[in-house]
């Protein structure tokens, strides 16, 4: 029992000994946070005031611009800005909070003063600057040279933003847009009026409706196209590019989209007003343009199919010039349809109030012309009339030693070249080909194939240092490129983005990795690009013209949803002022579309700095290989404005 009772006492010792060093502890634990609370409190009183407030602000500008794009100006100038420290405006020292990593790059640029610009007036709604209809009146009138591209000189430049009409909507998306526009964005009826019984468009309410007439197709365009597949084929992938001559709405061109048939159709602007706008606010891609005195702005054997529905373009005058032009821009192998006058006089004539002499003559030196150039009739059915270009000039060269106007025009000519060149009484010449059944420059893949298929010109090595290898290197490229813009772009893939621009286009790898989605790519090669890429573009199977960015597009504004910009400032930054590029980038930008700008952090700081004037909010990323790329991204989104009510 003793031995119990000594153990229970030592037990109970043990036990005390136990909660008294506990009770310690925890009284130091408390203590050390106490005088921890009592020398924090003490050194924040100690710190300028306006420190907690500058880094809560920094905090919340960082948060909000990797959430949104619609972040004041001043949060996005904080929240883009490489300093790394946050520093009070107290007279005291100013304390450093460093959270930024080490390895990105300076962006030099800071506390920039904002240049805003202003609205333009009203009246430049639809402003133009190359096509604009007064300045175009102090041109002759000679082979249609007014209504040709004519820019603005230094003194009639405008350094304002085109103003929206008042009420502007965001344009149906794609297919709805086909058939209907708002009457808001383009308020023009004259078109329903003096088109009405052709069924060009008709005005419903507050909407416009595309019934898919027009002048040559009085059943529409679906049952106008259905024809001529009955007598070439449409439907195969052999076709692919086309060109529309004197468009109208563009309904010839909307139609042939559901048959995978990319259309360029372009029209002047003339007394049908906007009939080029329609088109692009359809989702159609169009241009203004006219067959003049001067080429075409596309490479020579572009389009499958060349296409001229009472058109207005006298293909029989000037010795069959305009034709020439045609058979230029022609694929080896490519079609060339008429449908209008003259095609069937002997059944219109009356109709169309002009002799049977007129007309047969008309026809007769159609078809001269045609022949002259080497072409085949290959039928004229109903109100139809189709000739096919020769696939190469073996038996063309022998014709011409009898029939030598026009002649095969010389080497020097460069076929390729079309900026502001003046047309000639000759025959372009095709490459050289080994036998009468080989294609001239090489035969193409059926479309989808010819997407992804090696160019002809990249395999011949005409565009120099681009092979093969390098060809499909960039289609990788984009391939992750276009994986990276679906994060930071979600709405790429779902239709968002109908109208697509790439101001720079290279190979055409943008619209190649886009392809299946609900959208069409205008590219474009500037004329002042290292290597001259179109001509491959077309062989791809996608459209796109030349330009030179110190002067202003040809098409109306507000007419694209998403322009893509990479390296071209980098390129035109010693040529011409940038600012003015932005400007007209706006201009044809609709409100709420999206840029996206590939340059060096310099450019687009400086970039970023005058967009902030023109109500843009952007935002620099990284490439999509990571930070340690020194090219960067610039993403930017056009605010949503209109201009004022009469």
């Amino acid at each position: 029992n003793k031995t119990q009772e000594m153990a229970k006492e030592n037990n109970s010792h043990h036990h005390a000994e136990a909660k008294r060093k506990r009770l310690i502890w925890i009284l130091c634990v408390s203590g050390f946070c106490i005088l921890s609370y009592v020398l924090g409190a003490w050194q924040t009183n100690t710190l300028p005031s306006s420190s907690s407030e500058v880094f809560s602000r920094k905090a919340c500008a960082e948060t909000k611009t990797q959430s949104k794009l619609s972040t004041s100006s001043e949060d996005e100038d904080e929240s883009l800005s490489s300093s790394s420290s946050l520093s009070s405006s107290s007279s005291s020292e100013p304390v450093e909070l460093d959270f930024e990593s080490h390895h990105k790059l300076e962006l030099k640029q800071k506390n920039q003063t904002i240049k805003y610009f202003e609205p333009c007036d009203m009246s430049l709604s639809e402003y133009t600057p190359c096509e604009d209809r007064e300045r175009g009146r102090r041109f002759d009138r000679n082979m249609m040279k007014y209504r040709e591209r004519h820019c603005p000189s230094k003194d009639e430049l405008l350094y304002c933003l085109i103003p929206p009409p008042p009420n502007y909507k965001i344009p149906f998306k794609w297919p709805q847009s086909r058939d209907y526009a708002w009457y808001d964005n383009i308020p023009h009826k004259e078109l329903s009026i003096e088109k009405a019984i052709q069924n060009w468009i008709q005005v419903e309410g507050e909407r416009f409706r595309f019934p898919g007439g027009g002048t040559g197709f009085p059943r529409g365009a679906d049952a106008y196209i259905d024809d001529i597949s009955r007598l070439i084929p449409l439907t195969d992938g052999a076709i692919r590019t086309a060109i529309d001559t004197g468009c109208g709405v563009a309904s010839f061109g909307a139609y042939l989209l559901k048959r995978d048939i990319v259309a360029m159709s372009f029209a002047p602007r003339d007394t049908h007003e906007a009939q080029v706008q329609f088109a692009l606010e359809r989702g159609v891609p169009a241009v203004i343009g006219i067959m003049g005195s001067i080429r075409l702005p596309y490479p020579a054997r572009a389009f499958d199919l060349a296409h001229c529905s009472r058109c207005l373009i006298p293909w029989f005058q000037n010795d069959g010039l305009y034709l020439t032009e045609v058979d230029r821009v022609l694929r080896p192998g490519g079609y060339w349809i008429l449908s209008g006058p003259p095609i069937n006089w002997k059944k219109h004539w009356k109709g169309w109030e002009r002799t049977q002499e007129d007309l047969k003559q008309e026809q007769d030196s159609i078809e001269n012309a045609a022949r002259s150039l080497c072409w085949k009739k290959v039928t004229e059915k109903g109100d139809f009339s189709i000739w096919q270009k020769p696939i190469n000039h073996i038996a063309c060269k022998k014709l011409k030693r009898a029939h030598k106007s026009p002649p095969i025009c010389t080497k020097a000519v460069q076929p390729d070249f079309a900026w502001y060149k003046e047309l000639e009484s000759c025959v372009t010449p095709l490459p050289e080909a080994n036998s009468p059944d080989e294609f001239a420059g090489g035969a193409l893949e059926d479309w989808p194939d010819r997407a992804f298929a090696v160019p002809p010109r990249i395999i011949q090595g005409t565009i120099p240092e681009i092979n093969a290898e390098k060809f499909k290197e960039d289609n990788e490229v984009w391939k992750e490129r276009i994986a990276y813009y679906k994060q930071i772009l979600p709405e790429l893939s779902r239709g968002r983005f109908r109208n697509i621009m790439d101001m720079n286009a290279y190979l055409g790898g943008f619209a190649a990795a886009i392809v299946k989605y609900p959208s069409w790519v205008m590219n474009v090669v500037p004329v002042d690009a290292e290597k001259q890429t179109l001509g491959a573009i077309y062989e791809r199977g996608f459209i796109g013209t030349y330009q030179d960015w110190c002067e202003a597009f040809s098409t109306y504004p507000r007419t694209y949803d998403l322009i893509h910009a990479g390296g071209l400032f980098s390129m035109y930054e010693n040529r011409c002022d940038v600012t003015l590029i932005l400007l007209e980038m706006d201009r044809i930008l609709r409100p709420e579309g999206t840029v996206v700008f590939r340059d060096t952090v310099e450019m687009l700081t400086k970039i970023q700095s005058i967009t902030n004037g023109m109500k843009w909010t952007s935002r620099i990323m990284d490439h999509e290989k990571g930070p340690f790329i020194p090219e960067k991204i610039l993403l930017a989104v056009k605010s949503y404005w209109t201009g004022p009510s009469a």
